[in-house]
């Protein structure tokens, strides 16, 4: 029951990274703005993603704000190395084909990939009891 709520919660993430990388591309498509488009919908999945596995996947609840935030912060630096992953497709994917829907499937591969690291990183530094 845990892989498939997690497997769902990926697909939230995921579809609402790329929702805010798509309005940020609207609101903005000047210097840089694939770069800008990542971090907007890195940050939207991010947040997103940790209310639903602190909650659902691995059932902590924090004891006071100071933990919450602690554990915000474990999570978002686990998280640094799988964004990566997913930067260096969606990246990649840009790059390497001219389809303007490539960069989108780059992500979907990468924040799949991703996802799955980072399970493994949070069972085992972030969220251990």
């Amino acid at each position: 029951m845990i892989a498939l709520r997690y497997t769902l919660f990926a697909a939230l993430s995921t579809a609402l990274n790329l929702a805010s990388q798509y309005v940020s591309f609207l609101l903005y498509d000047g210097f840089l703005a694939l770069y800008v488009a990542m971090f907007v919908g890195t940050i939207a999945g991010l947040v997103l993603k940790y209310v639903l596995d602190k909650k659902y996947i691995f059932f902590h609840t924090p004891k006071n704000k100071r933990d919450d935030g602690k554990k915000f912060f474990l999570y978002s630096l686990m998280g640094l190395f799988t964004t990566f992953i997913f930067w260096g497709f969606e990246i990649g994917f840009d790059l390497a084909f001219e389809d303007e829907g490539a960069k989108y499937l780059g992500a979907v591969i990468g924040l799949s990939i991703g996802y799955i690291v980072k399970y493994y990183l949070d069972k085992r530094f972030v969220f251990k009891d």
